[in-house]
């Protein structure tokens, strides 16, 4: 066995010594070519630096930049660039690790590790879906807000800190037993909601490890691009510009996060919420009781079981995940929202719990007299209930709005970051499609599917888990079932590719910086221009490279414009909100 396994490692490095030896020298390669074709005065295959035939005249010639990918391939092979150790740890550390150190600067908080594991991984395979998370979890506490602005009821201020602050939990609303219209009007549960809203408000925000961590990110950033401007020619195929332009979405996102400050912590949300339920009371025939008394439920809750959730997904904290639970979030917080507003629409009226009774006035202006809030549990539960012609939706009002805004910000960053990579390698010499630019557009693409297949998961899941109680014909149950299938497909299929691409943005940067794009192939753009079209530019020196320059500035202003636009409006829209 172990005779074996020497013969097999020394199977692998004798590969690994040919493939090294194998390795080419373009420059020699080409260098070695054109001096063939001086002595003889046949220039066929040799291009300037436009991709035109260079003239059999000596001096055109030796002033030729490349050769034609047929001529390369037949000249130099099909194997890759001699890669630098020296360049490859100098272009990791300068463009690539900074960025893989910033990822631990996201909020996670999941019970399990595995969870925090994939919270990452999505957010690098997916800055479209991390940057859809954020906006829907700051559109539904701006929309919750607003709704509560209005309602003349106690505790509404407290009942906004604590939905907003329940965004990264499965958020449930039960009404059974009177649970949850006791809650909203017996004035024996106005400690509740500020002790409840207390318990949640602490903060997960900026800290001198993320602040430094963010700083040494941008400062890297400014510091190798500009040297990378100041020389465009070295290392001009390697260069990891585009890189450096494809990662800057993490920038804006973990800034975004650290001032939202989620309430991601699974154990210290749990604690909070354990901790109130000792002091919530519910009416019933018997009086008003501690609802402890009557059993496990509570009227909010965030400890769902399984089959009492619409998708798994609702149950991971860290707030990547809020796509999953803003449909659902939504649904509930609207059910608090409805009790609240019925009961103050009825304080309105000076309508006292109890029918028949006279409203007793306060002698203290905007104080509700207990007396007014005291009934038994069918006439608490009418003074919350909403109108028999009310129709119950499970979708909250305005969500598809809202999910429709949430999905532009995060689209613009992703394309204008991975756009202004591919403007870095395209307009690289050869100008065109290539491997380096065909790989940043399989990213974004790739990101962009991985947003659309578990935002979809999201509808599809929340649809069949709202109806799934409802009376259904065989036609119907049929496409109820079919539609939670494709939910499960959908979202297990967009995590897995969500994996494939986090990888492959990872291994895309590496590929760059150990030359192994430095091939005939790729340097001469042959997915764009075609085989007969295509050509090498091997030699710079000689090469006017203004528009490349340009480009380059061109993809710093996009990418930077956008990461620091979406930073801009993030912050319009939170400054209203109270998160």
């Amino acid at each position: 066995m172990r005779g074996t396994m020497k013969i097999r490692l020394s199977l692998l490095l004798l590969a690994f010594l040919r493939g090294a030896h194998a390795a080419t020298n373009f420059t020699d390669c080409f260098i070695n070519f054109r001096d063939h074709a001086n002595q003889t005065l046949d220039a066929s295959g040799l291009v300037d630096a436009n991709g035109g035939n260079v003239a059999n005249v000596s001096s055109d010639i030796m002033n030729a930049s490349g050769f034609t990918y047929e001529t390369c391939l037949s000249q130099c092979g099909s194997g890759t660039q001699q890669p630098s150790w020296a360049n490859i740890s100098q272009q990791f550390g300068a463009w690539l690790l900074p960025y893989l150190a910033l990822i631990s600067q996201l909020p996670f908080g999941a019970r399990h590790r595995v969870d925090n594991l994939m919270s990452a991984i999505l957010t690098v395979g997916s800055p479209v879906l991390a940057g859809y998370s954020m906006i829907i979890t700051i559109l539904n506490a701006r929309w919750i807000s607003r709704r509560f602005e209005n309602l003349s009821f106690p505790n509404t201020g407290d009942a906004v800190r604590i939905l907003i602050s329940l965004q990264q939990n499965p958020l449930r609303i039960t009404n059974d037993d009177s649970l949850l219209s006791s809650l909203v009007v017996l004035p024996e549960n106005d400690d509740w909601w500020p002790t409840i809203a207390d318990f949640l408000d602490y903060t997960h925000t900026w800290s001198i490890a993320s602040a430094t961590s963010i700083a040494w990110v941008i400062i890297a950033y400014l510091l190798t691009v500009a040297s990378s401007l100041s020389d465009v020619r070295s290392n001009i195929n390697s260069n990891g510009q585009g890189t450096g332009s494809v990662w800057l979405w993490l920038i804006p996102i973990v800034i975004g996060w650290l001032q939202l400050s989620p309430k991601c912590d699974y154990a210290r949300v749990k604690k909070a919420m354990d901790n109130a339920d000792v002091i919530s009371f519910v009416v019933t025939c018997d009086g008003v009781v501690k609802a402890s008394d009557l059993s496990e439920r509570r009227a909010v809750s965030i400890d769902a079981n399984a089959e009492n959730l619409s998708s798994p997904d609702e149950n991971l904290t860290p707030p990547v995940f809020n796509y999953a639970r803003a449909i659902p979030w939504s649904r509930s917080a609207e059910d608090v929202l409805d009790a609240f507003r019925m009961a103050s629409n009825n304080v309105k009226e000076h309508r006292p719990v109890k029918m028949g009774d006279i409203w007793k006035n306060a002698s203290r202006r905007n104080v509700i007299e207990p007396c007014n809030r005291s009934g038994d549990p069918s006439q608490v539960d009418a003074y919350c209930r909403l109108p028999r012609y009310a129709v119950r939706s499970p979708w909250a009002s305005g969500m598809f709005f809202r999910m429709f805004f949430a999905s532009v910000l995060p689209l613009a960053l992703q394309w204008a970051t991975t756009g202004a990579a591919v403007l870095v390698v395209y307009y690289t010499p050869t100008v065109g499609l290539g491997c380096r630019s065909l790989g940043y557009l399989i990213y974004g693409a790739l990101a962009t599917m991985v947003w659309m297949m578990l935002v979809m998961s999201s509808v599809l899941s929340h649809y069949t888990f709202s109806y799934s109680d409802r009376p259904k014909s065989p036609s119907s149950s049929i496409m109820m079932r079919l539609a939670k299938v494709l939910s499960n497909l959908l979202r297990w299929g967009g995590k897995f590719l969500a994996i494939v691409n986090a990888i492959w943005i990872i291994a895309a940067g590496m590929l760059q910086f150990t030359s192994i794009y430095d091939n005939c192939y790729c340097d001469s753009s042959v997915l764009g221009r075609g085989v007969q079209h295509a050509f090498d530019i091997v030699v710079t020196d000689n090469l006017d490279l203004s528009q490349t320059k340009a480009a380059w500035f061109g993809a710093l202003a996009l990418a930077c414009s956008f990461s620091f636009g979406f930073i801009f409006f993030m912050s319009l829209l939170t400054d209203l909100v109270p998160m």
